[in-house]
């Protein structure tokens, strides 16, 4: 008798050592979004564009209107190709290799950022926009490991962990960077080489702590063949025809996931104004406001800290009041977050700012990820992740756009700011009439 081949092993829900691994993903790739995401636009702004802002084709440009295109941009290619990338990882059960692939070459990237120096505009936003590229697609696959390592009543819960490590790995060495910054004179160099060093450390820190996603992070195999049209074709060519073929398939059906389709409505409306806030606010603290370096980085640092303990706080608020609603409550926080910054004025209430923002900040991102998480069909995580990330993405594409042409019309950062009330409220309407019980309903029914 021929013995059976083994049965491949699927990795337990709310397994510790899974859960560990990929919450160290979090922890590794969060330096990028504090570190890099929060020195790279002053620096940007003060040293790469100077005070003469950038000249193109005859019009002269401020630094932060340049630095919400290349936001924008940097957005707009890794809306192009998001939702292809999940539809390969989950039919060929690659998620890990592209998650692993994606944060080396966003962090070689973030790395290379060390050559920019004054003048180096256009070399600065190519390498930016290759990093953000890489960030952007390894979150793509790192949010699809949520439904499948943790179960449904564990979801809120795993997902604000994983938020929490990424805040205090990112405050950690977001404090590191802004340690040799300050005290560059102490170490015998100058603030800029400083600056460069704090980010290219966050991109080692990034590659470094990454090991251990690669270590203890866990995929159950594929048990998926090619479709018979694609057998014979080589596996280059194969798994990207899959994808695309997923992809449209998926996008034709997507009438089935009306309530899904809804939050994801809801997601990008007000996802554009918390990404908008989150990409400019070292740069309306630097030219609108005035304020020096060193208020703007220990507000981030705040932020760090605060969001840990929001991410954690939500989490325990969502089981009590359910996440839709507990989200709903984040938004109407949002809102009063950009009308205050439309008003401030001094360094202390930029520091009270970045408390409310660390908070709400937390609990609307992990909230958000796994009420999705929920609402999705088994099988095909990373495929869906990826129309979440297209959302998401082409939110903040219009965010930063919207914020751009504002300021660059008006002359004034204020009015850019408190304009991303409007994203905050259209959000919450939407969201108001999403059918939790309905989109779980459409989810136990399949994708394909």
């Amino acid at each position: 008798m021929t013995a059976e081949p083994p049965t491949p092993s699927v990795p337990a829900r709310n397994d510790s050592r899974n859960i560990f691994g990929w919450c160290m993903y979090d922890w590794a790739n969060s330096a990028y979004i504090t570190t890099t995401i929060g020195l790279l636009p002053i620096y940007f702004a003060t040293v790469v564009v100077g005070a003469e802002g950038l000249l193109w084709r005859g019009t002269r440009y401020e630094a932060d209107t340049v630095w919400a295109f290349l936001v924008g941009a940097a957005d707009f290619l890794a809306f192009l190709c998001a939702p292809v990338l999940g539809a390969i990882a989950d039919f060929s059960a690659t998620k890990k290799r592209f998650l692993l692939f994606f944060a080396y070459l966003g962090a070689l990237f973030t790395l290379l950022l060390f050559f920019s120096q004054s003048g180096d505009v256009y070399r600065t936003m190519a390498f930016f926009a290759i990093a953000q590229l890489g960030f952007i697609n390894a979150n793509v696959v790192y949010d699809a490991f949520l439904p499948e390592i943790a179960s449904e009543d564990k979801m809120d819960w795993i997902s604000g962990k994983g938020y929490s490590y990424g805040y205090v790995g990112g405050g950690i060495q977001f404090g590191l960077a802004l340690a040799l910054v300050a005290g560059h004179d102490v170490v015998g160099i100058s603030q800029q080489l400083a600056v460069r060093l704090g980010i290219a450390s966050s991109g080692v820190w990034w590659a470094a702590f990454t090991l251990f996603t690669a270590r203890y992070l866990r995929e159950a195999p594929s048990t998926a063949t090619l479709p018979d049209r694609f057998r014979n074709w080589p596996v280059w060519l194969a798994y990207p025809a899959v994808g695309l073929s997923r992809t449209w398939r998926t996008t034709l059906r997507v009438g089935r996931f009306r309530h899904l389709v809804l939050f994801l409505l809801a997601f990008m409306l007000y996802n554009d104004g918390i990404q908008t806030v989150i990409a400019m606010a070292t740069t309306y603290g630097t030219v609108e406001l005035g304020l020096p370096a060193w208020a703007l980085m220990l507000t981030l640092l705040i932020i760090q800290g605060v969001a840990t303990l929001g991410a954690i706080a939500f989490s325990r608020l969502a089981a009590l009041l359910g996440t839709r609603q507990t989200i709903m409550v984040t938004l109407v926080l949002w809102t009063g977050v950009v009308i205050y910054a439309y008003f401030i004025q001094t360094i202390t209430e930029f520091f009270a700012l970045g408390m409310v923002v660390g908070v709400v900040l937390g609990g609307s991102q992990a909230l958000s990820r796994s009420f999705y998480s929920s609402m999705i069909p088994q099988g095909a995580s990373a495929e869906f992740f990826g129309f979440y990330t297209v959302f998401s993405k082409f939110s903040s594409i219009w965010g930063p756009l919207v914020f751009a042409v504002i300021r660059h019309t008006v002359g004034s950062s204020r009015l850019a700011i408190i304009s991303l009330v409007v994203f905050f409220v259209a959000g919450l309407a939407l969201l108001a009439f999403v059918d939790e019980g309905k989109a779980r309903e459409a989810r136990l029914a399949g994708a394909f």
